[in-house]
């Protein structure tokens, strides 16, 4: 059996993340050539992943890059089985490894293919599986890029990347504030804008559906009553609409016996009580539409408004699980 020294074994374990004890047995297979070794390493990765196949990879770190110049970023999730591994330094530092190259990538394929020590990223993987003895996959790779682009992760979970139209003064801190509000309140889309007249139509019909259906319950219980709204989103609150609700409430004052004089003063609150009832999906889904995470009295579109000529140009978001 051939000999083998702690320096070579040692310097395989450095090369690959492997056991003592794997990295002594594959350097004997190898009959101590270094390259051989890894190979044997690599195969056993193929026969650890082929096992664990179906596994699902649930867990893991998130981790977001961004490039010198801020024009570029990447949002990475390398999926591992058990939360126990996801935590552990060696493999965030493997994820942070893996986005520095996918920070020179399009595409996922093209970050699978591509070169990591010697081999691609794809094989980096089936490798480590055999190292750590979870499967381990890309579960999530989003690319952004954009005249300014900046990044916020939240405790390895959560990466998200914000774009902007410029550079204007104080864009860190801008841009940063953005990217925790999509981390923590997962918007699906920029503005109602985005929206398709269809899903709209649909989701309102559901969504009066299940609080109908609530509303009953609580009919019974003696309880106060959710309030049923007639739309959803900005996309239905058309200049018809909005001048109806006015009429609606000054109706409503009158009723009240409030004196007109006074009407223009209550009038704002009830209009801003009016959209805020009515725009449920746009402030669950629409970034720009969302009361902003740091001064709810704001949207998010305030918000940036206030940095000067600059806007939100698109936005990404990665999540463990």
């Amino acid at each position: 059996m051939v000999k083998v020294t702690a320096a070579e074994v040692n310097k395989l374990r450095q090369a690959t993340g492997a056991g003592m004890m794997d990295c002594k047995k594959a350097l004997v297979e190898a009959e101590g050539d270094f390259d051989k070794a890894i190979d044997v390493l690599r195969k056993k990765g193929q026969k650890v992943a082929e096992k664990r196949a179906d596994r699902d990879s649930s867990e893991g770190a998130a981790v977001a890059k961004i490039n010198a110049d801020n024009t570029s970023g990447v949002a990475i999730v390398l999926g591992c089985e058990t939360d126990f591994v996801g935590k552990n330094d060696s493999f965030v530092t493997l994820a942070n490894d893996l986005a520095d190259i996918a920070l020179t990538c399009n595409t996922k394929e093209e970050f699978l293919a591509a070169d990591f020590g010697g081999m691609s990223v794809a094989d980096k993987l089936v490798e480590q599986t055999g190292v750590i003895g979870e499967k381990l996959d890309i579960t999530a790779f989003e690319k952004l890029d954009a005249p300014y682009v900046g990044q916020y992760v939240h405790i390895n979970k959560i990466a998200a990347l914000v774009g902007l139209s410029a550079k204007v003064d104080n864009a860190e801190t801008l841009v940063k504030d953005v990217a925790m509000q999509v981390a923590s309140m997962g918007a699906t889309t920029l503005s109602y804008k985005d929206f398709d007249a269809a899903y709209v139509a649909s989701e309102t019909e559901a969504r009066i559906a299940v609080i109908e259906k609530d509303n009953i319950e609580l009919g019974r219980l003696g309880k106060t009553l959710k309030n049923v709204p007639s739309y959803i989103s900005m996309a239905q609150l058309t200049p018809e609409v909005i001048t109806k609700a006015e009429e609606d409430a000054k109706a409503e004052l009158k009723a009240e016996g409030k004196p007109e004089q006074i009407w223009d003063r209550i009038l704002p609150g009830k209009m801003e009580r009016f959209i805020s009832d009515n725009t449920t999906l746009d402030q669950e889904q629409c970034l720009l539409d969302q009361k902003f995470i740091k001064d709810e009295k704001q949207t998010v579109a305030q918000y940036v408004d206030s940095f000067g000529d600059v806007h939100v140009t698109g936005f990404k978001r990665a999540t463990v699980g």
